[in-house]
């Protein structure tokens, strides 16, 4: 899964949702519907008219609350439609879902371990991170499939569900996936259309991307 049909060119652009609460406490989100914080809204309204310089042909947006909030800043600078998608959603992780970080370690520890070693942990008997690329990546996929040659899609989701999304795109062995790292609050990562695929082109980033100079291409 990590091509497309049609033209070279195309960018995803990976958009992380900005603060809320349950951010600042360290607690487990997960398909928590909160909403965001008045510096999450900030964080959205400076991202989005950076993001909005990119020209992008459609957005997508997970239906949480603070996804959605995230893609409106968008959607009325570039005054594109955003499509909800409930498949883009955060990873459904069950009995962790509001617990700290600390309390996460304290009750379920092994868990928690395992699951950074990179095994398929259920945690707290929710999805499977696979099973949250399986949702996502296709409906990504899909949505790119759809635009110009050159064209660019801004899909506004959260951290897990980018990350498992991107390590669809490229190709990665699912052991490998959480090597990618995390993304901060209204920060994004780019996904470029070359000759064999989709392959990284920014990660983590909270400004517009520069052309490589130099580079092996």
């Amino acid at each position: 899964m990590n091509g497309t049909k049609g033209g070279r060119g195309r960018r995803v652009v990976l958009w992380r949702h900005g603060q809320t609460a349950w951010n600042l406490e360290r607690r487990f989100q997960g398909s928590t519907d909160i909403e965001l914080t008045e510096t999450g809204l900030a964080q959205a309204r400076r991202s989005a008219r950076l993001l909005a310089a990119l020209r992008p042909d459609a957005i997508i947006a997970s239906d949480l609350r603070r996804a959605a909030a995230t893609a409106r800043e968008l959607a009325d600078l570039t005054r594109l439609d955003v499509t909800h998608d409930p498949a883009l959603r955060e990873t459904f992780a069950g009995s962790w879902q509001g617990l700290t970080h600390d309390e996460i370690l304290a009750r379920f520890g092994e868990e928690y371990t395992a699951w950074k070693r990179g095994e398929p942990v259920r945690r707290g008997g929710g999805e499977l991170e696979t099973e949250v690329a399986d949702r996502a990546a296709p409906v990504v996929l899909n949505h790119a499939d759809k635009l110009p040659e050159d064209g660019t899609l801004v899909v506004v989701s959260h951290g897990g569900t980018i990350r498992t999304t991107i390590g669809r795109m490229l190709g990665l062995d699912s052991h490998h996936w959480e090597s990618l790292g995390g993304l901060s609050n209204c920060c994004w990562s780019v996904l470029g259309e070359g000759a064999r695929g989709w392959r990284l082109l920014e990660h983590n980033a909270g400004t517009l991307p520069e052309p490589v100079l130099g580079d092996d291409a």
